[in-house]
């Protein structure tokens, strides 16, 4: 069966073109021009990624994106306006995998979506060495995709939960944002940018109730990169 994607654009003539391309790959497009179908689309489709535009009449992407992690897990790719920083972090603090500035082209917002469907899936089937990881209180379950805070579960994305996962599979090791962005996004299509998984670890931060002045989890080295400890 194919994946469905959901695309939700007020800019039809974009909306229309990503279809197209998708299309071409197999997946199945469902379209919304304005929040408030994208909305209803969320509640009714089974969905395995969805493409939002901030800016949509109705409801805004975030929204949508705050609605879908309500109840979901699968990708969601914010699409900004160029220059519109703060909509990237916001989008990304909401729950966001990942995000594209317009314009942009559409091989390279295809290649995204193929790179977040293939993670996605590889987390949710069970294809890992380790499926339990526990430290200090935090047990991650690579198989269900789960995580547990002293015994308490946290609602993590799909993106927040790689990083975690790779952090304790590194126990004790440094790893720098750029590994981590490679190790989580391996695509030609992709470059660099530090920016997205400091706020990624920030959020992470935030959930697990974890301070940045003085981490128990998730520590800084500066000009290095992260760790957690045993």
């Amino acid at each position: 069966m194919s994946e469905v994607i959901l695309i939700a654009d007020d800019e039809k003539e974009i909306a229309d073109l990503v279809a197209l391309y998708l299309e071409n790959e197999g997946f199945r497009i469902v379209k919304c021009y304005d929040g408030a179908m994208a909305m209803e689309m969320v509640e009714n489709e089974r969905l395995d990624l969805a493409i939002l535009d901030i800016m949509l009449p109705g409801a805004s992407g975030l929204d949508i994106c705050r609605k879908i992690r309500e109840r979901h897990n699968y990708p969601i790719i914010m699409l900004t306006a160029k220059g519109e920083e703060m909509d990237k972090i916001t989008g990304l603090t909401m729950g966001a995998d990942d995000y594209m500035t317009k314009p942009f082209l559409p091989l390279e917002l295809v290649a995204r979506v193929k790179a977040q469907l293939r993670r996605y899936k590889r987390y949710n089937t069970g294809l890992q060495q380790e499926e339990l990881l526990e430290i200090s209180g935090l047990s991650i379950n690579v198989k269900t995709h789960e995580c547990y805070l002293n015994e308490k579960l946290l609602n993590l994305t799909p993106t927040e939960f790689s990083i975690l996962r790779i952090l304790c599979q590194r126990k004790g090791q440094v790893v720098s944002a750029e590994e981590l962005f490679h190790l989580i996004w391996a695509d030609e299509y992709y470059t660099k940018n530090n920016n997205t998984i400091t706020v990624h670890i920030r959020h992470l931060r935030e959930k697990m109730g974890d301070s940045f002045e003085h981490p128990k989890y998730i520590k800084t080295v500066w000009g290095c990169g992260y760790k957690i400890e045993g």
